[in-house]
């Protein structure tokens, strides 16, 4: 009966660490596998996530209507595209649902398609701001490989300044205070989107989980104002913050790292 027992319960730790199938879902029981599909859920069929894109080009709307010019450069606005223009989350959820993460060759293989859906509300303020006058820069870190996709993305939905000199990819470095920074010689910059920080700023460009809160708090008075921010409850460096953007970290590990950094009772 005690070696009945005991061959039950290596059975059951057997069972509980290795990956489990259930249809067409694949997941080894972690965090970031589960979480990944929670998280891309909300993105899909949360009404709340809807209503937060929403708000967010809501409030970019306001700021364009009682904006007072700084000088006589031409006006423009600075907008990411994952997750600010465009919705990424069929390629995410089709990864989770494999039990697989982010990798170069299959997002590669998605942006190529060019058939994104947009966030709530993108495409409506974009082009409400393009009929005031200003212009629309496309500052995304996607590589230049990806250019011909991102393009036709972007033209699918007839999105404003969709053109070569209005797209900025990444070149050298993911930083995009050198991009911002050429745009700015040029052009007054009215308002900046993201759904990651340092889409915004040099202050949070590869910051610690601590810097990134207490620079945070330091702009506290530009959210809302010239920064204007989408939720991204799947990915961004608010994650590999954690990590210390240290991406070579298996599931196991990144595992263990969340469970010590959450703060429970």
């Amino acid at each position: 009966m005690r070696k009945l027992f005991y061959v039950s319960v290596f059975f059951l730790v057997a069972c509980s660490t290795k990956q489990v199938t259930t249809g067409n879902v694949n997941t080894d029981g972690t965090i970031t596998g589960n979480g990944k599909l929670f998280a891309t859920l909300y993105q899909q069929r949360a009404a709340e996530y809807r209503a937060l894109c929403f708000q967010a080009f809501n409030i970019a709307r306001y700021r364009v209507d009682e904006y007072k010019s700084l000088s006589s450069k031409p006006k423009a606005i600075v907008t990411d595209i994952d997750e600010t223009v465009l919705d990424n989350s069929k390629y995410e959820a089709g990864r989770a649902l494999q039990g697989k993460e982010y990798d170069p060759q299959t997002w590669n293989e998605w942006t190529a398609m060019g058939i994104a859906d947009t966030l709530p509300g993108a495409v409506t303020f974009l082009k409400y701001a393009a009929s005031k006058g200003i212009t629309i820069f496309y500052v995304t870190n996607r590589d230049q490989k990806e250019r011909t996709g991102t393009m036709k993305n972007l033209q699918r939905y007839n999105l404003p300044n969709a053109d070569e000199a209005h797209l900025i990819t990444r070149q050298n470095v993911s930083s995009k205070e050198t991009r911002r920074q050429s745009i700015n010689s040029t052009h007054e910059i009215m308002l900046f989107l993201g759904d990651n920080l340092a889409d915004f700023s040099a202050l949070f460009d590869k910051k610690s989980v601590d810097e990134r809160l207490k620079n945070t708090n330091f702009s506290a008075s530009d959210f809302g104002n010239r920064f204007i921010v989408l939720p991204n409850p799947v990915y961004g460096d608010w994650e590999t913050s954690l990590y210390n953007y240290n991406y070579k970290l298996t599931r196991i590990q990144k595992d263990s790292i969340i469970r010590k950094e959450v703060k429970a009772n």
